[in-house]
């Protein structure tokens, strides 16, 4: 529970800084961070001090991105873009070469 405090109250003061600096009123959460009932309600807390409008997709929407991930990588695939299976795992690639 103090992890996620830790996180959520860092992630709500980055979101305000940002959007002061941007001055931006309509904050919309997406996402799989955004099933977060802790995160959800310090925004919400926060919107309504500052008089911003939120928006958050139903929870069964509130998804990771692995789905996203695979179909990106299937589009890929069909197009050639990928390297062979005996590619070795690497934290950083070389700008240009497939992915």
């Amino acid at each position: 529970a103090s992890y996620q405090e830790a996180i959520t109250t860092f992630l709500v003061q980055k979101l305000k800084r940002a959007a002061d600096e941007f001055d931006i009123k309509t904050i919309v959460l997406a996402g799989g961070v955004s099933a977060n009932s802790g995160l959800r309600e310090k925004i919400t807390q926060v919107a309504q001090k500052k008089q911003w409008k939120t928006h958050f997709p139903p929870l069964k929407y509130c998804t990771d991105n692995g789905a996203m991930i695979a179909i990106a990588g299937k589009f890929k695939f069909e197009k050639g873009l990928f390297t062979g299976l005996d590619t070795l795992p690497t934290a950083r690639w070389k700008p240009g070469s497939a992915q």
